[in-house]
């Protein structure tokens, strides 16, 4: 791999690193650019989730504090979202993917329009009884996050907006704070992917190598970007963005 294609690597790692703590879809500028340097499919989609490890480092660190406001959640949701991912990197390593990438445009544009209504969801599916709405999910919402984290380990691209839309519609809290969630949930999602892939002999080191840092750097900054930002301008932002990688995966 020569010093332009590592360069256009470091270049995608660094936005798609900001733009997966913004909304999540960095997957799209990281696996094209491993395709044009030369990467197989698989081998391109399993060397950028282990290249932005970082970014999703940085973008739970940017919202450290939010995710301490919501940590009462996190031993519900964790384990969830741990299985999920490790079965979503398993079915990536022993079966074709045509099926599941025909279906990801589909729910790419469902959860952005699902995230679009939040307010509206947040109002008739808020659980019912103190306990639910204080520590847990509930079964829809585990269920959510499962399929969300598997879909997040097979392939990336989109998980940020699925889980802000189902973490919307399934917890009562600030929508900072459950970006917050979605930053850390989507770390989890990652590093169990990582610790599937890693040994599987489709990574591409040297590309990995150069991700780390810039996704990293990125992450660092579009969190301190997002947390600036106003809750409703972020979800209209966010929805947007979902749109757009929608189009640009029934294109592709």
């Amino acid at each position: 791999m020569d010093i332009l294609h590592l360069a256009l690597i470091a270049l995608a790692g660094a936005c798609a690193g900001a733009v997966n703590t913004l909304a999540g879809g960095g997957t799209l500028l990281v696996y094209p650019a491993l395709l044009a340097s030369g990467l197989p499919p698989v081998a391109a989609n399993i060397t950028s989730l282990i290249g932005l490890t970082p970014g999703y480092v940085g973008g739970a660190y940017a919202y450290r504090r939010e995710i301490r406001a919501e940590r009462h959640r996190l031993p519900v949701l964790i384990p969830v979202a741990l299985a999920g991912a490790v079965a979503g990197a398993l079915i990536l390593l022993v079966t074709p993917g045509d099926t599941f990438e025909a279906v990801i445009p589909f729910l790419v544009l469902f959860s952005s329009l699902l995230l679009f209504v939040q307010p509206w969801l947040k109002k008739r599916l808020r659980p019912a009884d103190a306990a639910t709405r204080s520590r847990g999910l509930g079964l829809v919402g585990a269920v959510g996050v499962f399929i969300a984290s598997a879909y997040g380990s097979y392939f990336s691209a989109g998980v940020g907006v699925l889980m802000l839309a189902l973490l919307g519609a399934t917890i009562h809290a600030d929508f900072q704070r459950i970006n917050g969630l979605k930053n850390v949930l989507s770390l989890v999602i990652v590093l169990a992917g990582v610790a599937v892939y890693a040994f599987s002999g489709h990574t591409d080191w040297w590309a990995v190598l150069v991700l780390l840092p810039s996704s990293g750097v990125g992450g660092w900054l579009g969190g301190r970007l997002a947390r600036r930002l106003n809750g409703d301008v972020l979800r209209y932002a966010v929805t947007a963005l979902g749109v757009v990688l929608a189009v640009v995966l029934f294109l592709v």
